[in-house]
Parts: C-alpha cells; sequence; structure tokens
C-alpha cells in the first residue's frame, strides 16, 4: 500500500479548490479570487519588452540561470524599489522567487522545524497557513484590533512561547484589509532584536494604496537582520509571471539560495527579464498609477454596495488599498456552509473566513469579499444577490 508523508496530514485543499472552481465559473460572479483586474494587465508594454529582451539577449533568457535570481532584475528592484523604500541592502541582500509563495515555502524549509511556534495574525493568509502547517509549525495567533497587530499581545505571546518566527500581512493584510501604523513597525522590529525572533514580513499589496500616507515596511526599520522581506510582482503587473523577491542578510539569503536550488533551479528567466526591462524603463509610476484608479472606484462601488445592500448587523473593514474587504456576519449565519448556496443557487461566490484561522470554527462567521477582478457594475450585482441571501436568512 502507498503510503504518504507525514507532513501532507494538516495540509487541506478544500478552501482553495471552492476559490478556483467558482472563480473559473462564469455564470458565477466571483468575489473569491484574490486576482488584479485584468482590464489593466499592461499587455502591449510586456509584449513590446519580450521582444526586446529575446532580440537582445535570447541565449541568455533560454538558458538556466543562478538560483539567486536574473543579475538585472536583482538590481532593478533593489534600485526602483527596495532602496527608495527606506532599505538598507546590497544586491547580495536579494533573491527571486517564483512567485512570493515559494518565498514562504522557502523560508518555511529552511527554518522550521516539527514543533517550532509560528506566530501569525488572527486572521492571516491561508496558503502561507498550510505551508507553516505542512513544515510542522505549531501556530498561534496574535490579536489584532483595527489597525492590525497589537504589540503588547504579540510580546505577551513572543515571552509565553519562545517562537521561531512572526509571520505578518503589514499593509492591507489579507484577508482582513487592515495596515499597520509605523510606530508598531518600529516596535516589531524592535521586538524582534530584542527576543531574537524572526520576522517574515510579507507585502504584496504595499503599492496598491488609493487612500492615506504610505507607511515604510518592517524592513525599513530592522537594524539586526531579523526581519525578512517578502514581495510579489503578481499583484502590480501580472500573476502568470510567477515573479516574487526576498531582501534578508547575505546568510540568510545563502541558506535560501540551497533551498531554492533543489526546488526549482531558477525562476524563469523570461519572467525576470520583463520584470527588470519594466523597472528599468521606469514604467512601473505611471502603471501604477493607471491602476489606482480602476481599483479605487471598484472599492467604493463595494463598499457603497455593501452599505445599499447588506443587513445592517454585518460589519466589514474599509481599506485604504490592496483587494479586499473583511466582513462578519451575525452568528447566525455560518458562512462555510452558505457558499455553496450563494454559488450554486444565487450565482455569488466569496471566501468563506474559516481557512484563514488556525481553529477554523474561529471563521464560520466571517468572509472575504475581492473586489478588484469585477467592473463596478457586476459588483453592485454580486453584492446585492449576497445581501438578498443573508437578509432572507436573518429575517427567517
Amino acid at each position: 500500500m502507498i503510503t504518504y508523508a507525514d507532513r501532507m496530514k494538516n495540509v487541506s485543499g478544500e478552501a482553495l479548490n471552492d476559490i478556483l472552481k467558482y472563480s473559473s465559473d462564469p455564470s458565477i460572479i466571483s468575489f473569491s479570487l484574490g486576482s488584479p483586474a485584468k482590464e489593466v494587465y499592461p499587455i502591449e508594454k510586456i509584449k513590446e519588452i519580450m521582444s526586446t529582451v529575446m532580440e537582445k539577449d535570447a541565449i541568455r533568457i533560454l538558458s538556466y540561470g543562478m538560483s539567486e535570481g536574473y543579475m538585472p532584475l536583482r538590481e532593478a528592484f533593489l534600485n526602483h524599489i527596495a532602496i527608495p523604500k527606506g532599505i538598507k541592502a546590497d544586491i547580495e541582500n536579494i533573491l527571486i522567487t517564483t512567485g512570493a509563495t515559494q518565498g514562504i515555502e522557502l523560508i518555511s524549509q529552511t527554518f522550521i522545524n516539527p514543533g517550532d511556534v509560528v506566530l501569525v495574525e488572527s486572521p492571516s493568509f491561508l496558503t502561507s497557513l498550510q505551508v507553516f502547517l505542512k513544515y510542522g509549525a505549531t501556530l498561534v495567533g496574535v490579536n489584532m484590533d483595527t489597525d492590525g497587530i497589537m504589540c503588547e499581545d504579540l510580546e505577551c505571546k513572543i515571552k509565553k512561547y519562545n517562537p521561531k518566527m512572526l509571520y505578518t500581512i503589514p499593509t492591507f493584510q489579507n484577508p482582513s484589509g487592515k495596515t499597520l501604523p509605523s510606530h508598531r513597525r518600529k516596535k516589531i522590529a524592535e521586538l524582534a532584536d530584542k527576543y531574537d525572533l524572526l520576522v517574515v514580513e510579507d507585502d504584496p499589496y504595499c503599492d496598491l494604496r488609493y487612500t492615506g500616507d504610505v507607511v515604510p515596511p518592517i524592513k525599513s526599520f530592522d537594524e539586526t537582520g531579523n526581519v525578512i522581506l517578502a514581495n510579489s510582482f503578481s499583484k502590480i503587473l501580472a500573476p502568470g509571471l510567477r515573479v516574487g523577491t526576498i531582501t534578508a542578510t547575505k546568510e540568510i539569503i545563502t541558506a535560501l539560495v540551497l533551498a531554492k536550488g533543489g526546488a526549482d533551479t531558477n525562476t524563469t528567466i523570461m519572467s525576470q527579464a520583463i520584470c527588470a526591462e519594466f523597472l528599468n524603463q521606469g514604467l512601473l509610476p505611471d502603471h501604477l498609477k493607471e491602476m489606482v484608479p480602476v481599483y479605487l472606484e471598484r472599492l467604493n462601488a463595494m463598499l457603497d454596495a455593501l452599505d445599499r445592500y447588506f443587513p445592517k448587523e454585518c460589519k466589514y473593514t474599509i481599506p485604504q488599498g490592496g483587494l479586499f474587504v473583511w466582513i462578519e456576519v451575525p452568528e447566525s449565519i455560518n458562512t462555510r456552509e452558505l457558499l455553496f448556496i450563494a454559488a450554486n443557487e444565487h450565482k455569488v461566490s466569496y471566501v468563506p473566513g474559516y481557512p484563514f484561522f488556525i481553529n477554523p470554527k474561529d471563521g464560520d462567521h466571517s468572509l472575504r469579499l475581492n473586489f478588484s477582478s469585477n467592473t463596478p457594475e457586476k459588483i453592485y450585482e454580486g453584492v446585492k444577490r449576497l445581501g438578498d441571501l443573508l437578509h432572507s436568512i436573518i429575517n427567517g
């Protein structure tokens, strides 16, 4: 009889399968998948760049590359993104990954032993929770208020559990949409130094800000090398490129490169070359300026639709950026059970709250809505369908 590795026992694909299933059904208005708007993909620019890089460096583009990443992209990321954000780094501190998720995978593989405690926001990104569980981590939730992680609770959990690392999405958090203020970011960097704690800062949404002031990354406050920063091009260019970055100490990068060499050798050079050329041509600022009004219009449409059509008993976040709105519903409604009815009978889908929590029952009365991938017209219609369903349950 074939047996599977014990580490896969803690991994569930139920939520992801539902997300993909309902997102691929054209008859359903899907608020499930955290995708950028296809209307803002820089398709023509990418076509031009592909032609340019193939004409200039075809052999290199089509060959194997260094596991550390394509040097022009590492340099471009350093000069156009990392340093302008206040991060003190050199080229040896940059690793290119196959999407940000691979970065979390490599970090987990490199640092987590079975039984190690990993602190996570409650709620937190479902895929990262699955990765940590796969490597045998013991997950412990850190409480959040309207501004994100509560540093008092974080320090209490550090003292109590002696964790290996903290995983945080500080900017437009997935799933809650919350943003951690600057003074808390500085405090987290100080706690990492004080308790020799590894902090994994997952920041794929940081450039998708529609209102409010820019907040520096936790990594910019890091004086001891305890913070690892993960970024991604998936949300700001196109998810199909599958390009992410890790910024960390030379020692940590060296260890992660060993892990990456056994995973995929190198991230696709063509994708890396596209990202490098996009940055070096100075196209990113104008591209973001084109994206922001589209997303802001869709966010405002969703917030207005929620105000119009959802029961007053439901509470929702008002994010300053990112891709998601987080909603809490009355305890009489189980969002996991409701999803089947919503998708199959009312042709609207969402992600129920349960996979974002260590204890799935903690998410039974919450849900996440994505606003970026639908037009305002579809947003109004989809939210109305879902709101009508919720009203029918609350009113009996």
